[in-house]
Order: C-alpha cells, then sequence, then structure tokens
C-alpha cells in the first residue's frame, strides 16, 4: 500500500486550509483515497491551523495527526519548531525559508530537507508575497509524489471556482515556481 501523509502548519489558518484542500482534490480526480483533515483546535485558536492531509492507495480509516508524517510543511517558525520532529524515517520537510531556519539537531537524520524561499519567489514573480504559500504546494508535491502534477490543473479550478476564476492562473504559476524551485534545490 503506497500511503501518504502531509501536514501543513502555518498561521492563517485560509491559506493552510486551501492548500489542503487543492492537495485533496487533486488526489480524488487521480481516484485515489483521500481523508483531509481540518485542525479547528487549539491551534487555530492561537492563530495557527494545521490540516492534516492522508492520500493513499487503499481505504485507511479514520485520519488522526502522526508522528509519523510523509511530510511536514512549516509556513513559519511556530510551526517548525512544532510539527519538525513528526516527519517519518525518510520523509521530507518543507520550510518556508523566509520566515523559518532550521536549527542544528532539528530535524531527524534522514530528513529531506527543502529550505524554499517562498516570499522572495513570490514578491519577484508577482510583486508581493500573497501566493507563497502555492510556491510552498509545488515544493510539497515535488518532494513527496503523492499526485501527478498534472491533476493539480484540475484541482485549482475546482477550489477556486467562480468569482475566484480569474486568480487560476497566477496560483498554477506560483505552484510550478516552487515545485521547480524544490526540483532545483534536490540535484
Amino acid at each position: 500500500m503506497s500511503t501518504h501523509s502531509i501536514i501543513f502548519a502555518g498561521f492563517g489558518g485560509q491559506g493552510t486550509q486551501s492548500m489542503g484542500k487543492i492537495l485533496a482534490y487533486a488526489a480524488m480526480l487521480e481516484g485515489k483515497e483521500v481523508s483531509w483533515c481540518p485542525s479547528y483546535g487549539p491551534e487555530m485558536r492561537g492563530g495557527t491551523s494545521n490540516v492534516h492531509v492522508i492520500i493513499s492507495e487503499e481505504g485507511i480509516g479514520s485520519p488522526v495527526i502522526t508522528k509519523d508524517a510523509t511530510c511536514v510543511v512549516a509556513l513559519n517558525k511556530p510551526s517548525l519548531d512544532k510539527f519538525a520532529h513528526t516527519v517519518a524515517d525518510g520523509g521530507a520537510l518543507v520550510i518556508n525559508a523566509d520566515l523559518a531556519e532550521l536549527e542544528e539537531g532539528q530535524a531527524k537524520a534522514g530528513t529531506r530537507v527543502f529550505n524554499i524561499p517562498a516570499n522572495k519567489i513570490a514578491v519577484d514573480a508577482f510583486g508581493g508575497s500573497k501566493l507563497a504559500n502555492l510556491v510552498m504546494l509545488g515544493a510539497v508535491v515535488y518532494a513527496t509524489s503523492p499526485i501527478k502534477v498534472e491533476s493539480i490543473d484540475d484541482a485549482f479550478t475546482h477550489v477556486f471556482e467562480g468569482g475566484k476564476a480569474k486568480f487560476i492562473p497566477d496560483n498554477k504559476k506560483a505552484f510550478e515556481l516552487g515545485y521547480n524551485c524544490a526540483k532545483e534545490l534536490d540535484k
């Protein structure tokens, strides 16, 4: 069984929730089993939201926050401090390097670390940091390969349909920039 467990963690519930929703939709469009559990607990009340997405080839039952996540996405320093240790052996840690810095010994040995300057990429490409989370999402898909990149196209349409449809091209471009940045770092 191929299972991917991904924790998105960071300040700003709406952006984090959208990232989880995009990934969940993309996997569902491929016919995979998906569990998506937004957190409305203490993290949300404290200004931070985490979204746990489990993608599997088989039924997986009820999702839980796990200490063995395939990937943890840390959008800021508090999220990095809280979740860095939850990455499974050989898993990936994707960090917004403009907002957080990994300390020595903070990640397990064998963890693949991707320090993505997401805010800088978004500012350089779009004149502002609003799409930094989508840059991070692109890096996550490269780091974990839980879904095909092509599935993101349809997922964006489902998540950003209606009045927000005009933003789809920029969202796709931000995703692609993050994907390519992670690919470059992995050489």
